[in-house]
């Protein structure tokens, strides 16, 4: 386990994705933004306009940095390349925090363009501890992993997923990142409250929160099927299920992800705050 110090330095605050289309009004008024996240990702050149705007951007803002392609839930090692790029960003940007899925997305060589769902089992659980003691280590501070979201349940399961992430966290002392729309989602296509899984989640192990709008679609017998796109406006029980989990865990860094079909700055701007309005009904 890596010697922890503070899993995150992030405000109690609303934050969003970063899109550089936003940067010179970000830049001119911020309005009820107080960080920012960026894809780690996209950011493993040397330098270019992405690398010298995100240095300006790190000089006003504390900056997240949210992992999409390490397939911690992969059978085989971590890409010791991709590992070696996360570091590099670590070391320059210094970020305030850095976060990773419980996902796989690779088999072998290949690399799938999806954030796929694990099997809670004790092996399972033996190998996603092991993977983020590797990308702890390797990068040289603490992680937050993020819940799922989830389209399907696995037969072989042993484990509740609340309590799979809270014995990763004791294990490898790695921070939570709550996602609720995720949680919404999985709980509406696989049937549970999703109240109940706030209300059984480790809170106090969550170092950020994120906020993202879906898209509704049906499966094959006509129920409902939500689809975890980051293309529209948070929609109206993910925002209830927010202040039911500021209600429980107190405020908490509230990020708002809009990465498809991206709107202007201002749309983007107006869902910080209603996330800024919900941070502020919350006492500190």
């Amino acid at each position: 386990m890596l010697d922890q110090t503070p899993v995150n330095t992030l405000p109690h605050t609303p934050g969003v994705g970063y899109k550089p289309q936003h940067y010179s009004a970000i830049m001119a008024d911020p309005g009820p933004v107080r960080w920012l996240e960026v894809h780690a990702e996209n950011y493993m050149g040397d330098g270019g306009r992405p690398i010298a705007q995100l240095r300006h951007l790190a000089e006003r803002f504390p900056v997240s940095v949210h992992g999409v392609g390490l397939s911690i839930g992969g059978e085989g090692r971590l890409d010791p390349d991709h590992l070696a790029r996360l570091r590099h960003i670590c070391d320059w940007l210094q970020p305030a925090s850095f976060s990773e899925h419980l996902a796989w997305s690779s088999h072998d060589n290949a690399f799938l363009n999806d954030l796929l769902p694990l099997p809670y089992t004790d092996a399972t659980l033996t190998r996603v501890c092991e993977h983020i003691d590797a990308l702890q280590e390797a990068i040289a501070r603490p992680m937050l992993l993020e819940n799922p979201s989830s389209y399907l349940a696995y037969a072989e399961s042993t484990w509740e997923e609340t309590d799979f992430l809270a014995e990763i966290a004791r294990r490898t002392g790695c921070g939570l990142l709550l996602d609720v729309n995720n949680v919404f989602i999985s709980a509406t296509n696989l049937g549970f409250s999703p109240q109940g899984y706030i209300d059984a989640f480790p809170l106090d192990r969550v170092g950020e929160i994120h906020l993202a709008g879906h898209d509704t679609d049906a499966d094959d017998h006509g129920r409902p099927l939500l689809i975890d796109s980051h293309g529209r406006e948070v929609d109206e029980p993910v925002w209830a299920l927010l202040d039911h989990t500021l209600a429980r865990s107190g405020p908490r860094p509230s990020l708002v992800e809009w990465d498809n079909d991206v709107p202007d700055w201002p749309t983007l701007a107006a869902e910080a705050s209603r996330a800024a309005a919900a941070l502020s009904k919350v006492p500190a």
